[in-house]
């Protein structure tokens, strides 16, 4: 069963969406919150991305743990990974770029040695930018408002001052870490990456052809979402769930275990998120409906999750239930 539709962004852009693609976005956005997107136009972009992934992961470990990421800054390379409060296996990248990083100059973004690296993923983070942007105004109309509401709303609580951050992953077919540090980290988990939800508006997500990327449907339970070429699969985040007050849903996603006699998957995740003093409350309360959250800021919110990837706190991750009204 693959209930993921695709929806065309030039399409959207000239005002050509269909009945029908709406229809399937709505459907797709309230039962699992996964949906393809083509017609972006940065393929080349992507492909400087996909080369300069490759090259990283390929690299040296000690090139690699050059820029590793430490309790007092979240970007850079790392590879133990916590999530639901077990070991991911997987090697990730995370970094932000131009004016969207921190204003302390110790959670600067870290940039290897590596030719070319910077300047191919600073592109890809532009690029992304703007198409996530679009997306956004895209669900928010798939909701029922006008160009210019949606336009509003998003420009409201993104804006110039979002807090956008990018991730390059690599899941191999084996446990990242060497057997001598094994005893130090937490135990190794039975996924790749354990199901959760990504916590800011949505996601831009790029897979190779491996596959292993599943989400959970109210109708269906697990379900695959496929790879489908330089096609971007989008998942909505926990703050479109309290902007959609429950209507929309933040898309529970995981990855399976590699093959072990494979060569291991890559993705390229673009976490939009809104600016720190963006206030998160249901946005969209349907007639005789009440508020299903409490206010809350951006800034509290996505400070616990950071956290709680690096290390064990002894407690599942802050999730948007934290806010529930009673």
């Amino acid at each position: 069963m693959n209930g993921v539709p695709t929806i065309d962004l030039q399409a959207f852009r000239a005002g050509k969406t269909t009945p029908d693609e709406w229809r399937a976005l709505d459907s797709a956005c309230s039962d699992h919150g996964f949906f393809m997107l083509q017609g972006h136009g940065a393929d080349a972009v992507i492909e400087r991305m996909w080369s300069a992934t490759r090259s990283f992961f390929h690299s040296p470990r000690a090139l690699k743990r050059s820029v590793l990421r430490d309790a007092d800054n979240p970007l850079g390379y790392y590879d133990r990974e916590l999530t639901k409060q077990k070991r991911d296996q997987k090697e990730v990248f995370d970094f932000k770029c131009g004016g969207h990083q921190s204003r302390n100059p110790a959670r600067q973004s870290r940039w290897p040695q590596l030719d070319g690296f910077e300047a191919a993923l600073q592109a890809y983070y532009d690029a992304c930018r703007g198409v996530a942007s679009e997306v956004t105004c895209m669900v928010f109309q798939a909701l029922g408002m006008t160009p210019d509401a949606a336009r509003a709303l998003e420009v409201a609580s993104f804006g110039a001052h979002h807090t956008s951050a990018a991730r390059l992953n690599f899941y191999p077919p084996i446990d990242p870490l060497p057997e001598a540090e094994r005893a130090t980290a937490n135990a190794l988990g039975d996924m790749a990456l354990h199901h959760h939800t990504d916590p800011g508006g949505v996601t831009l997500l790029l897979q190779d052809a491996v596959g292993g990327l599943q989400a959970q449907s109210r109708q269906h339970g697990w379900i695959d979402v496929p790879p489908r070429g330089n096609a971007f699969v989008v998942n909505l985040g926990d703050v479109m769930q309290v902007w959609t007050n429950d209507r929309y849903r933040a898309a529970v996603h995981r990855v399976l275990p590699m093959a072990a006699d494979g060569a291991g998957r890559y993705s390229a995740p673009f976490f939009y998120q809104p600016a720190y003093d963006a206030e998160i409350e249901p946005r969209h309360v349907g007639e005789g409906t009440l508020p299903h959250y409490h206010r809350f800021t951006w800034r509290d919110f996505i400070r616990g999750r950071v956290t709680d990837n690096f290390a064990d706190i002894g407690e599942d991750d802050i999730q948007i239930s934290r806010y529930r009204v009673a």
